[in-house]
């Protein structure tokens, strides 16, 4: 399954022409206009689509339905899904492998502020140059194809052709939603990561754990190492019975690491931590316990727990699982202190759970319009927030501006959470720039 679309560029709803080969190269404002025209073709199952263009514009990776003895990709890769803490997970490993010296290149989802985030040779993020340049060449590539390769499709293969064209040496894949369809799927790995397991995007991936580990247990292979957080009981016994089936090795990491500060906060991160030491063992990629430390400690992750300032928090925890580790996390650094909070949340999510998960923290709540189209309605979060905990103060803003202001004025500290989009709009506004969904309509 391939996802649609990470932080939402701003699309009139009339598609870009596309062209045919031999068009000139396309600057990197109309290269996103174009790439965002793409969500009209939505969510598609089956990974024919991205096969057939990893086969045509990445001819250095290694697709998974090739035929045993085939040559492997220029380029080991690690493959992460789960529920939560694939992006940590998968910033640690990178992390860590930069710090021992190796051209690394880490494909995650979505983005926060800029586009160019999802795609990062060695902690760098992609050009706007190689951008253009890149959707240009498959722009052209795919222009008669039917059916169009979708948002998320393309972007896969633009990661993967940039990795292949900077020679990186490690390639760390972040599934963008699911596993077993998911487009980043159609890539042979070297190890298969599984974060934890919980409900999410239960539209697309079942109503139970079984159901949803059955499509995040999807990315493990024939022979490949699978490396396991703890899980629900349910799940593990899916993750097991398809590594067997597969007759993939299997590690469940169950112990923190706890031998040399992580920057990320939480005792969560210091699981995460572990998952991805035991990655690298797995894939057989060298590190020392000097790497480790420098990678651990040295590691930005923005909206991960993420201190702006000394009162305030923004995190993008956007599911009730998430939330709650949030929430533990608070506890551990500001123990009985209770936040001035700042949600906004997508409509598809379980909103009475994460208001559930983050009521016992709050003082006051502050429910902020945002940009993105995908988002609950402010009245709607007031309701299930009155249902949820009725004498808890909540207000309604026009503008994250205003909640902010009116969040400084009052003496807590501040939480800001509900989403990774919210979160994006958030430090944008805070720095001045121009929000992720404004990218390609300046």
């Amino acid at each position: 399954m391939n996802r649609a679309g990470g932080s939402r560029a701003r699309w009139t709803g009339k598609p870009v022409r596309v062209g045919v080969s031999g068009d000139a190269a396309i600057n990197y404002r109309d290269a996103l206009s174009w790439l965002y025209s793409l969500q009209r073709f939505g969510i598609k199952l089956g990974l024919e689509n991205i096969e057939r263009l990893l086969e045509e514009c990445c001819s250095g990776v290694c697709v998974k339905r090739r035929a045993p003895g085939t040559s492997a990709s220029t380029f080991k890769v690690i493959h992460v899904a789960g529920t939560n803490g694939k992006g940590s997970v998968c910033a640690m490993i990178d992390s860590i492998c930069h710090a021992q010296g190796y051209r690394t290149g880490l494909f995650t989802s979505p983005h926060l502020v800029t586009f160019r985030e999802r795609i990062r040779v060695s902690g760098d993020m992609i050009s706007d140059d190689a951008v253009a340049n890149g959707l240009t060449t498959i722009r052209n590539l795919v222009a008669n194809w039917d059916p169009h390769p979708t948002f998320f499709e393309v972007v896969t293969a633009l990661a993967l052709k940039h990795f292949l064209d900077t020679k990186v040496e490690i390639v760390i894949l972040e599934t963008g939603l699911g596993g077993r369809l998911d487009a980043t799927n159609a890539i042979q790995s070297d190890v298969s990561v599984i974060t934890p397991i919980d409900f999410d995007h239960e539209n697309w991936l079942g109503k139970t754990i079984s159901e949803i580990a059955a499509e995040k247990a999807g990315i493990i292979k024939a022979g490949v190492p699978v490396i396991s957080a703890s899980q629900r009981p349910e799940a593990e016994e899916v993750i097991r019975a398809r590594a067997a089936k597969c007759g993939a090795p299997t590690q469940f990491v169950t112990d923190p690491y706890d031998e040399t500060p992580v920057a990320l906060a939480g005792s969560h991160q210091r699981q995460n931590a572990a998952l991805a030491i035991a990655a690298l063992r797995a894939a057989k990629i060298d590190n020392d316990s000097s790497a480790i430390a420098q990678g651990l400690s040295s590691i930005e992750w923005p909206a991960r727990f993420q201190r702006w300032d000394e009162r305030t928090i923004i995190d993008g925890a956007h599911n009730p699982a998430a939330v709650r580790a949030l929430a533990e996390t608070w506890r551990e650094m500001f123990g009985g202190q209770r936040a001035t909070l700042v949600l906004a949340v997508l409509s598809d999510k379980d909103l009475r759970g994460i208001c559930e998960a983050l009521a016992p923290i709050a003082s006051s709540v502050l429910l902020p319009k945002i940009r993105s189209e995908r988002a609950a309605a402010p009245e709607e979060l007031a309701k299930v927030l009155a249902n949820v905990v009725p004498r808890l103060s909540c207000s309604i803003t026009p503008s994250v501006d205003e909640a902010l202001r009116l969040a400084r004025a009052k003496p807590n500290l501040i939480l800001i959470t509900g989403s990774l989009h919210f979160a994006g709009e958030v430090i944008a506004h805070l720095r001045g720039q121009p929000a992720a969904f404004e990218e390609c309509a300046q």
